[in-house]
């Protein structure tokens, strides 16, 4: 299994505040869902920030998404070892496969791949 990206989740209450923000450091929006928007750098498309008013399918808004190659062989891996699983494996209408498991710093990680 590959990573191909890690992106720090914000819970954000100033969502336009934050990307005209984040806009001064060189990050543009590159996906906005209404309660997620994702910032990306140009030069290095994978460095991203999203901003989160809320979750639309999940019951907490995670620390981080952690996007893999392989979602379904990294949720085996997280059941076998008893890690805590927040939100089940499920397949979402925005095209993304994903799950969130707590981590033992208490952290939630939304780990997900793209259909």
């Amino acid at each position: 299994m590959a990573v191909r990206r890690v992106v720090p989740n914000i819970h954000s209450d100033a969502v336009r505040e934050s990307r005209e923000f984040y806009g001064l450091l060189g990050f543009e929006e590159v996906m906005n869902l209404g309660w997620i928007m994702t910032l990306a750098s140009p030069s290095s498309p994978t460095a991203q920030v999203s901003l989160m008013a809320g979750d639309r399918t999940a019951p907490v808004i995670p620390d981080m998404s952690v996007e893999v190659d392989d979602v379904d062989a990294a949720y085996a891996a997280v059941l076998e070892s008893g890690a805590e699983i927040i939100h089940p494996l499920r397949t979402e209408d925005w095209g993304v496969r994903r799950f969130f498991v707590r981590d033992p710093n208490g952290r939630v990680v939304n780990v997900l791949g793209h259909r």
